[in-house]
């Protein structure tokens, strides 16, 4: 499947200009129509309006969301009328509590959405249920740009973390048109079983799948010698020149729908290149 529909939700007027240069750079690669919602967010507290809050305090809320809405729209438009893309943007307001809702109904009419990195200095508490919502609610895959590098929507090098899981599968499966494309495909399997039919023969499968699909893959197996697992994925990348890392999305949480937890989150907070993730 190509990448047709694109999509992107701004929520911060800094990392508007860096976001959308990626998904402008991807809309043009692949030839696909991108759509952009403009979101003003209520950050105030959640039930703070049930515990006396009058309705003017209410409506100035409303209001400096929606004029942060218009704004972050007239930049977007700006920025995308200098270019030759098909795009279209539309504007929004919600509560913190409630952007999940509003991002899903979006996201899973496109093929790939395009986010900023949800951690970091100055980062608004909305951008992680930005991307929460896009892979879980909305079923649709994500790649999370970093601050610092242009775009490379065409990747040379391409890193898959493999586990056996059926999200990074899941993962690998939505990411297959960039593989295809790409020079070198690396499958970095730690720590593979001990037990199992794989074995024998970690990653082996995977690479078989890819390269049906005309992807030349290579498979690299590695001992976790640092903490954590993401450690070793992000040091890996840069040993290996990588482009973009491929993963799963993990949900680990019993009282929210989508969480990112776990080597999920420490990978979207260290990593210096994109990562393409799904659940």
């Amino acid at each position: 499947m190509a990448y047709k529909s694109l999509f992107s939700v701004l929520t911060d007027p800094k990392l508007t200009e860096n976001t959308l240069a990626h998904a402008i750079a991807m809309a043009e690669t692949v030839d696909a129509h991108l759509d952009v919602l403009c979101l003003g967010v209520d950050r105030s507290q959640t039930g703070y309006y049930y515990a006396g809050a009058n309705a003017m305090v209410l409506q100035e809320t409303i209001n400096r969301a929606q004029e942060d809405a218009k704004s972050i729209e007239a930049q977007a438009r700006d920025i995308l009328g200098r270019s030759g893309i098909r795009w279209a943007t539309d504007t929004g307001v919600a509560q913190l509590a409630d952007i999940g809702r509003h991002v899903a109904a979006h996201a899973r009419f496109s093929d790939l959405v395009i986010q900023p990195q949800p951690y970091g200095e100055d980062r608004g508490a909305e951008l992680e249920p930005v991307v929460e919502s896009a892979m879980f609610e909305g079923q649709t895959p994500v790649l999370v740009v970093p601050d610092d590098g242009g775009p490379k929507p065409a990747p040379e090098s391409v890193m898959i973390g493999w586990n056996e899981s059926a999200e990074a599968l899941n993962a690998v499966r939505a990411a297959l048109p960039m593989l295809a494309t790409a020079e070198t495909v690396h499958v970095v399997v730690i720590d593979p079983p001990t037990h199992g039919p794989n074995r024998s023969d970690p990653g082996g499968l995977l690479s078989q799948y890819l390269s049906r699909h005309g992807v030349r893959a290579e498979v690299d197996v590695l001992s976790k010698t640092l903490p954590r697992v993401s450690d070793v994925l992000t040091r890996h990348a840069t040993d290996i020149g990588a482009d973009m890392i491929v993963m799963g999305a993990y949900g680990h949480s019993r009282f929210r729908e989508a969480i990112l937890g776990g080597a999920t989150r420490y990978m979207l907070e260290q990593a210096k290149l994109p990562v393409f993730m799904a659940h």
